[in-house]
Parts: structure tokens; sequence; C-alpha cells
């Protein structure tokens, strides 16, 4: 048994996906992994997005794609830079124990550009050279692209121009930090360009996927998603599971932030140099979502930043959980192969969460964190077309593939 992990928000689980999965389990294929997991995004995405289908939905396409054994990374992990975002999923692969291979995909295709500028941006002289470029008062995207073309090479900073290479770099970075004995995979990215608005052949990237659902068009999305996939998507619609709506929040979003103190805004994650003050002075005046966050966004804080940072202050989402490792394995769904997993898994350093009252056993930061993800699903579903009710992380049993 040789298994590999992947790290996804699926949302939508896409041919792209699926091909990905293909190229990691080929017996003929440098890597050759026999069983794969995936560490999953819930309900809310490290773009600062609701996701288009609620968790279990995307774990059930997950499994009909391919896919063994779907955990579950957890809310402030999911709602965090890459930086923190990497490090969650990671620590969840290493707690297992028995993961050997990570599998990632990439614009240039090669572990070796990825892992050497990863290596510099870990040294002294790149943290200089970081520091220095931040006083001049550029934003730190371009910060850490002088940066590492000074400490390495342009062609390095370059790699950051493309986000699947950004997230693989983050990737190594955390397998390094942590000292996880897991080896790194890539798979060149095929088709359109991430968020490209046309599809490419069989292949549409998640963002086209995502609106024209979210448009009430999901028989132009089908062409693009594994035939497997599709009567997910079916009987979630038909269900009224599908798609979910961030405006239906809006507002319950801007009464959250209208009450907030400078004090409750400054504690949230992902917040320095005043933009706790600029927040509250926006939210004070905006009347919609889209005002708000174009009165926020700026060269400094682009729109991902700072929806994550919105959804971070209606969710309750406390600064530092992203800078500690996860303190449990919540399983979402498996499939048999995916319960070997479980099997090898039992002796790995975190304990698995199969069912929902075992939280409160583990502690008091897993039953705080089992909570917070528990409030944020109760949230969530009032997005949906027919909202849930409350308590469903606890009510739904995991997704038996």
């Amino acid at each position: 048994m040789k298994i590999a992990g992947i790290i996804a928000e699926y949302n939508p689980f896409h041919n792209g996906h699926a091909w990905q999965i293909e190229k990691t389990k080929d017996p003929q294929g440098a890597c050759g992994a026999t069983h794969v997991v995936a560490v999953m995004s819930g309900n809310f995405t490290q773009r600062g997005e609701a996701a288009v289908l609620p968790k279990q939905d995307r774990v059930r396409a997950a499994l009909a794609g391919g896919v063994d054994l779907v955990v579950e990374l957890p809310l402030p992990y999911a709602l965090s830079s890459a930086e923190g975002f990497a490090f969650g999923a990671v620590s969840l692969l290493h707690g297992l124990g028995c993961v050997e291979v990570l599998s990632f995909g990439s614009e240039c295709g090669a572990v070796e550009p990825l892992q050497k500028a990863a290596d510099a941006m870990e040294s002294d002289a790149f943290r200089t050279l970081l520091h220095y470029r931040l006083s001049q008062g550029i934003t730190y995207a371009e910060a850490v692209q002088k940066a590492l073309a000074e400490a390495l090479s342009p062609a390095a900073a370059q790699l950051l121009d493309s986000p699947n290479n950004l997230l693989g770099i983050a990737y190594l970075q955390a397998i390094r930090r942590i000292g996880a004995p897991i080896r790194a995979f890539t798979v060149p990215r095929t088709g359109p360009a991430h968020d490209a608005p046309v599809p490419a052949g069989i292949f549409a990237s998640a963002g086209y996927l995502r609106r024209i659902l979210r448009q009430g068009r999901p028989q132009n999305a089908y062409p693009y998603l594994p035939p497997a996939c599709v009567p997910v998507w079916e009987q979630a619609l038909r269900d009224g599971r599908a798609p979910a709506d961030e405006a239906r929040l809006d507002l319950a979003v801007l009464a959250k932030l209208r009450t907030m103190t400078p004090q409750q805004a400054a504690a949230l994650p992902g917040v320095s140099e005043g933009l706790e003050n600029r927040l509250i002075a926006a939210a004070r005046k905006a009347g919609t979502m889209d005002e708000l966050t174009e009165q926020l966004k700026t060269r400094r804080y682009p729109l991902s930043r700072i929806r994550r940072l919105l959804w971070a202050a209606f969710l309750d989402v406390p600064a530092g959980w992203e800078k500690t490792p996860p303190p449990y394995l919540h399983v979402l769904g498996a499939n048999e192969r995916g319960r070997e997993i479980l099997s090898a898994a039992r002796h790995g350093a975190l304990p698995q969460i199969t069912r929902a009252g075992k939280a409160d056993t583990l502690g008091p930061a897993a039953a705080q964190l089992f909570a917070l993800e528990s409030r944020a699903d109760d949230l969530y579903a009032l997005m949906l077309p027919r909202p849930l009710p409350c308590g469903t992380l606890y009510t739904n049993a995991w997704i038996d593939g």
C-alpha cells in the first residue's frame, strides 16, 4: 500500500481533479499511489468564498471521482493565507502517520524549481531582503517576489506569478517546517488557466464552473465534470442543497460587522497595520457587501484576503488557530480503500473523529474547534436554496463510498 495525500477544495470537483488523481495513481507513473487521501476545505474556502456545494456533497463527488478518504481541513486553516492553509493541511497528512507522498498540481510541472524556491524563502538572506522590501511600502506579494529574485533568481521569482506554483511552494515549506517524512510529487496543470473565463477541451476552471452553476445552468457544467459526479450535483439540486448563495447572508454579515469594536476587529486573523480601523469605518458606511469589499480592497489588501477577513469576523474565527497544529482528524467520507488508510493510521499522531460526539472527549482545544465548525456549518446552511436545520455536523454521518 502506497498512500498519497492531496490538498483540495473540490469547489466543485471537475475533470482536472480527476486527471490529477489518475496521474497520482498511475502504476507506471512517478508516484504510483494505490490509495489517495484528500484534505478538503469545509464549507468555506481559501479564496474567501462559501463553497458552491455543501461539503457532504463535495465528499460524495470526490469519492466518485477517485479519492479514497476525505478528511476536513478545519475552518481557521481553510480561511487562512497560503502559509496557514498549507500548514494545517500538511499537519493533517503528517498526523495520519502513513502518507508517503503529497501530490499537487503546478504550472511548472516539476518539483525541483519549487523546492529550490521554498528552500531560498526559508533562508536568513531572504528574510533580510524581504524586510527591506517591505520597508519600501510595497505589497507583501511584491516584496516576496523581489526578495526571491535577489536571493535566488528572477526565474524563481516568476514561479510566484502562478497560483498553483505558489501553493506548491507553501506545501514544501510546510513539509520542511513540520519535519514530515513526505515526498513531493507534482502533476503539470492541464487545460485552462486558473479562473480562465472559457473552457479548453474537456477541462474548465473551477471559477468558470461556479459561475455557470450559480447562474442556474448546471447542464453547461456537466461536460467538465466526471460522469460519476453528475448525479451528485443533480441530487443536490433536487434536494435544494445547491447552489449556495452568499447574498442570502449579506445583511447578517453587515449587521455583525457594524456591532464590532476595534478591539474585536484587531483580534481577527490576518489583521495588522491598522486594518481593524479601516474595517470598522467601512462597515459603518457600506450598505452592501460589494460596497464594503470595494472600500477595503487596496493593492496591499487584495480581495481574497479581505473576503477571508470578513468571513472570519462573521464566523467568530479567532487569530492564532492557523499557527498551531490541528488537534484531530475529522473523517468526512471513505470507501473500502479509505478504511484501509484509517486502519494504517490507527497509531498516527492525531486522533480520528468519525462520530461527532468524540470531539468533546479530546480536550478543550478539540471541543472548541469542533464547536466553531458546527456554528459555521449552521450559518452556511442559511445560504442554501432550502436551508438546513442547525446541528448538521452532529447529525450527518460520514459518507460511505
